[in-house]
């Protein structure tokens, strides 16, 4: 999850596009209303550009001439889900066995791309309880990480949009390793929010999502 590693949130966004009501943190002054991406760190040394070399090499041997739109599912096998001090550069994120989603979406979105994939980062907002916050919370503290991304019962999550058709987008949670179902209901780690990074010009009437229509650089209630 983003702390100082970052871009600049979404001009659109920061003048006023999120959707009022989407949810509680992310509607006008919301907690994750303008919050950006994660973006891994280079050190500027042949460290980082190995690191990074060695991720798309993986990712292609692990592929192993299957379908290039199907989910990297070893890195949630390569590095489980947890607290992850931020900056964290490239050499440091494909040697870390454990790693929050901002890593895992970063990651992801290098081997799509890699790929000749279009994927967009996304954003997410998931529903969970009071009891699996404090839990996640007292983790994150043992290790001095920010538990920002927590708050209530509702979690900051980050991901990825991988296009699929003309405007057609799936949606890739690199720390469950599995993608999201449109259809899905709600409830215990539902998603209550999404936002996809993605071009405004080029997809003006926004992307679908089963039979949703997410407008870019918008939070958009589900």
């Amino acid at each position: 999850m983003y702390l100082v590693e970052a871009k600049p949130a979404d001009p659109q966004a920061a003048n006023g596009d999120t959707i009022d009501g989407a949810a509680p943190t992310v509607g006008p002054g919301g907690k994750w209303a303008h919050f950006p991406n994660s973006h891994i760190s280079h050190h500027g040394a042949p460290c980082c550009d190995i690191a990074h070399e060695w991720l798309i090499a993986f990712d292609f041997a692990q592929l192993n001439g299957g379908d290039v739109l199907s989910g990297p599912r070893w890195m949630r096998e390569h590095s489980s889900w947890g607290p992850t001090p931020w900056p964290i550069h490239w050499c440091e994120a494909v040697d870390a066995k454990t790693v929050d989603c901002g890593v895992h979406a970063a990651l992801a979105h290098e081997a799509f791309t890699a790929r000749g994939v279009t994927a967009f980062r996304a954003q997410f907002i998931q529903r969970y309880s009071a009891d699996a916050a404090a839990s996640w919370r007292e983790n994150w503290a043992k290790e001095r990480v920010s538990d920002h991304w927590i708050d209530g019962d509702a979690i900051y999550h980050e991901g990825n949009a991988v296009l699929v058709g003309a405007d057609a987008v799936k949606l890739w949670d690199g720390s469950a390793g599995w993608w999201i179902n449109p259809r899905g209901a709600g409830g215990y780690g539902s998603l209550a929010a999404v936002r996809i990074e993605a071009d405004a010009d080029a997809f003006a009437e926004g992307l679908r999502w089963g039979e949703r229509r997410i407008m870019p650089n918008r939070w958009v209630a589900v």
